[in-house]
């Protein structure tokens, strides 16, 4: 199937308050303009130069979200842009996307990203460490970025139960979060493997590639 009839299968599949991230990373630019033209809006990149490669590459109504961990030195490239950033998991990247975003005069979105996989490999902030810093002066003190949900990523298992317990977690922790910092409405967690899940369990953003792009390219 082609990228545009992957794209209208998956769209007809979502319900109308889950927003489609297509987590174009390592495909060319070719493919995101076939998704362009098929209507898809929002991508999804976990490199910020080659986000910002296909940014300038690409027409400018494009939604760019960066997925992937993001290292402070590099925020700077795309902080004139970047529409949401996904993987924040600690109050010093905060302070630099909001330093960042204070020079171009920008409020950039951003995600706090949860460790919710039983894998040690994924990057993300435990409950504790969530309840402390949305809760902390030092976040309200800035004013160059929004929180507006939080992001997560199951263990890569074939283990329904668990990846469901592991969403279930995530919500839990975000309608804690809600009463606590005003203004959330993102829960993103989901990929191309278990999206349907995801959204079972309360999702409203969806991050998916291969059932879009075919497999990746390493």
């Amino acid at each position: 199937m082609s990228i545009q009839q992957n794209l209208l299968r998956i769209k007809t599949e979502l319900p109308e308050n889950v927003t489609l991230v297509a987590v174009s990373k390592t495909k060319p630019v070719s493919d995101l303009q076939e998704a362009y033209s098929a209507g898809q809006r929002v991508f999804g990149e976990n490199k910020i130069q080659e986000m910002t490669q296909k940014h300038e590459a690409l027409p400018k109504d494009i939604a760019w979200h960066m997925i992937g961990h993001v290292q402070r030195n590099k925020v700077k490239y795309m902080a004139p842009y970047v529409s949401l950033v996904h993987g924040v998991d600690s109050l010093r990247l905060l302070k630099e996307i909001n330093k960042q975003a204070a020079k171009h005069e920008r409020t950039i979105d951003c995600l706090l990203q949860v460790h919710i996989a039983e894998e040690s490999t994924k990057f993300g902030l435990d409950e504790a460490e969530l309840l402390e810093l949305i809760s902390s002066d030092a976040l309200a003190s800035l004013s160059n970025i929004r929180i507006l949900g939080l992001m997560g990523m199951a263990t890569f298992t074939d283990n329904e139960d668990q990846v469901r317990r592991e969403f279930k977690h995530l919500k839990t922790l975000f309608d804690r979060a809600a009463t606590v910092l005003d203004g959330l409405e993102i829960v993103s967690m989901g990929m191309s493997g278990d999206y349907k899940l995801a959204i079972s369990e309360g999702s409203t953003m969806v991050r998916i590639g291969s059932s879009i792009f075919g497999t990746r390219n390493t």
